[in-house]
């Protein structure tokens, strides 16, 4: 029987058959036979229902219980496709603000890597046709109206699109593909189809601003940028990660030259705005996946996944002379010349150390170079003098 939708037909009434006058004694055998073979289907069907009750009701249990954005999606696609036995689940998602999309950079994961999930833009343009549904539509798949939605799935034969909806607005969809061309029908009872599209919006909502209070804790209000519990939290899964795939990982300490000065000579607030113009040229530097954060006063760090050191290192020389080429406008129309120190190291596996020692010493050999930076002159990039950093450094 079907594990996802109420069996078609269901009806809690038994229609009893026409008793004819002065019935025979046959013909009472006939009717009970008929009686207990109707009895019996509603039984079964009783009982299906009950189960397919029992399945949305665990599947919102756990959907509720998320405390994640990526743990609800994982629930949404994996989960709901192992609980109702799917070979397919697609989720399109309206993030026309890539709110969603840097809320999984924060969690370290890439929007691109989860192949079930899609992000756009705008819904609407995505697919006008299903952006105006407002109930959920079951039937037949056909490639030429679904592909959109159900990418390389050609050999569907039915499908579900949950729209989900949430104060009176469109934030998605749900798409359940099936091999089997009953599994979804424009006879099947779609109630608990609706509820489940519903929860997953009123969930979806729920956890992102529960990321954005979590994500408040780990970030700096001055710069915008991560703060250093964070980079705590993100180091050991980057080295166990860069371990694990045998992927390079660097490190980038900056420190802005001569700080003190110009809060001594133009006062905090302009401190404040040359702190906040550096975190910006960082940024616009960096990628996606590259994680930014102010360690402590004037100083920022820079976690780089696959980046060797020859890269850290050429992308350092980009940062130093983006800070240096062009002065920071302060308060009062004036501005200020400043210019920036940085360390670089990479990353040193040891079998004999664990992952946190790896990734202290990772932090360790960047800040000492900052320190030689320092010490030579300021203005200017230091590779970490490590032997397995010197085997990488640029001719």
């Amino acid at each position: 029987m079907d594990k996802l939708t109420p069996n078609p037909g269901w009806s809690p009434r038994i229609s009893m058959p026409k008793t004819p006058p002065n019935p025979s004694p046959s013909d009472l055998a006939f009717i009970n036979r008929q009686l207990r073979q109707r009895l019996s289907t509603l039984t079964r069907e009783a009982s299906h229902n009950e189960e397919v009750l029992k399945r949305f009701h665990d599947r919102e249990l756990t959907l509720l219980a998320t405390e994640s954005l990526p743990q609800l999606l994982s629930c949404l696609a994996d989960g709901m496709k192992s609980s109702f036995d799917l070979p397919t689940i697609q989720l399109v998602l309206h993030d026309p603000d890539h709110e969603l999309r840097h809320l999984l950079l924060h969690s370290g994961i890439e929007p691109d890597s989860l192949s079930d999930i899609r992000f756009v833009d705008e819904i609407s343009s995505f697919s006008p046709r299903h952006a105006r549904y407002k109930a959920p539509w079951l039937g037949a798949y056909m490639e030429q109206d679904h592909a959109i939605l159900f990418p390389n799935a050609a050999t569907l034969k039915s499908i579900a699109i949950l729209p989900m909806i949430r104060r009176s607005k469109l934030v998605g969809f749900i798409g359940l593909g099936s091999h089997d061309p009953n599994r979804f029908t424009r006879h099947h009872a779609s109630d608990f189809l609706n509820r489940l599209a519903t929860i997953s919006a009123i969930c979806l909502e729920n956890t992102a601003n529960r990321e954005h209070l979590v994500i408040a804790g780990l970030t700096d209000p001055l710069t915008g940028l991560h703060n250093r519990r964070y980079l705590e939290r993100r180091l050991e899964e980057e080295v166990t990660r860069a371990l694990r795939y045998r992927h390079p990982l660097s490190c980038l300490f900056i420190d802005a030259d001569h700080f003190k000065q110009i809060n001594d000579r133009h006062g905090h607030g302009a401190g404040d705005s040359v702190l906040r113009e550096l975190a910006l040229r960082v940024r616009e530097c960096l990628r996606l996946s590259d994680i930014a954060t102010r360690f402590g006063g004037e100083e920022f760090t820079l976690l780089l996944p696959q980046t060797d050191a020859t890269e850290a290192l050429n992308l350092a020389e980009r940062i130093r002379h983006r800070i240096q080429d062009k002065p920071i406008a302060i308060h009062g129309g004036e501005s200020v010349a400043v210019t920036v120190s940085i360390g670089v190291s990479a990353l040193r596996p040891d079998s004999d150390s664990s992952t946190q020692q790896i990734g202290e010493r990772l932090l360790g050999d960047a800040d000492s170079a900052l320190y030689e930076s320092k010490e030579s002159g300021r203005n200017r990039v230091q590779l970490a003098t490590t032997p397995a950093c010197q085997k990488t450094t640029p001719p």
